[in-house]
């Protein structure tokens, strides 16, 4: 078995040791040179601008317009639903800087068309593509994921707000503690409540206004509990913890649902996959398969056809495996 057989230097082993001696010293000495003070300060975005400023109304005024608002919590842009999905994204890169990195794609778009396709009209489409299409998809993952980060902390916020109620303070503090001890998304977005209350609106509103940021589905309920608290009374404690359990049942039954349905989805994504796998298998290994054909148009109407009925046929297979509930 003298092909199994190999040397082995201890020198390679020495300079492993030595590697991870030094991550772990420098990883102490980062813990031993930070405090929990400064820990706390960055659990979300709120708290980073709070730590040198000292007036909340300014950070509130900055964490608006990081996110496309006005100083006074107004949309800044006339077309409601662009502005609207630019908020629920998260993003806080503020209009004119996201402007300008739509605008460099775009430009690069083009001028890697124009190089590489050497046709103006196609490198005007891809242009417009990702001027548009692109911002616009990434926007909807953006928007997506963070409804879902949020989905997942917003019972771990109802439970913080429970116990505080329970200890005798009041809703505005509870919120606030809520800004105060979460991470983003939700740590920020609390917190501005907790800001917009502070600074002259009223507990109501200040919750709408969240729900117009966000946009999560579970939030109305919350919304609403609070506002008919507020307009007659009632022990809100309680009818937060019934909500916390309900939307915990509720994540529970969607993950299960999903996890039924992960063999479906699995197969989806092999079938949307494998014609396209199989293309550019084919002209890896054969290039000359498709030439004589390539430049007809009929081969050409026949691939437009051909995707259009793979378009229709996923979006069938993710209608059937994606349920909402």
């Amino acid at each position: 078995m003298s092909f199994l057989s190999f040397d082995f230097d201890p020198i390679y082993l020495i300079w492993l040791f030595v590697a991870v001696s030094a991550v772990l010293t420098v990883e102490a000495v980062y813990l031993l040179c930070f405090s929990a003070a400064s820990y706390r300060s960055q659990i979300n975005r709120r708290l980073r601008l709070a730590k040198d400023r000292p007036d909340r109304e300014n950070v509130l005024i900055e964490l608006r317009r990081e996110r496309g608002l006005t100083g006074t919590g107004n949309y800044r842009l006339p077309f409601v639903a662009l502005n609207r999905l630019v908020l629920q994204s998260g993003i806080s890169m503020g209009f004119a800087r996201l402007t300008l990195m739509i605008a460099a794609l775009s430009v690069a778009a083009f001028v890697a068309a124009l190089v590489l396709h050497q046709g103006f009209m196609t490198a005007i489409l891809a242009a417009l593509v990702s001027a548009t299409a692109l911002p616009y998809l990434l926007l909807l993952l953006l928007r997506g994921n963070r409804q879902k980060k949020f989905a997942a902390q917003f019972p771990d916020a109802l439970d913080i707000i429970v116990r505080s109620l329970r200890a005798g303070h009041p809703v505005a503090i509870a919120v606030n503690m809520v800004g105060r001890e979460m991470p983003d998304p939700i740590g920020s977005e609390f917190g501005i409540v907790s800001d917009e209350v502070t600074y002259g609106a009223d507990l109501e509103t200040a919750m709408r206004n969240l729900y117009g940021r966000i946009g999560a589905d579970d939030l109305p309920l919350f919304v609403t509990a609070v506002g008919i608290q507020g307009a007659t009374g009632g022990n809100l404690g309680e009818i937060l913890q019934n909500l916390s359990g309900v939307i915990r049942q509720r994540f529970k039954m969607r993950r299960k649902i999903r996890a039924l349905a992960s063999e479906a989805r699995a197969s989806a994504m092999i079938l949307s996959a494998l014609p396209i796998g199989v293309f550019f298998a084919i002209q890896f290994l054969a290039p000359d398969f498709y030439a004589s054909v390539w430049h007809e148009h009929l081969t050409k109407v026949l691939l437009g056809c051909a995707m259009a009925w793979m378009l229709t046929g996923n979006l069938i297979m993710f209608r059937m495996v994606n349920f909402k509930i």
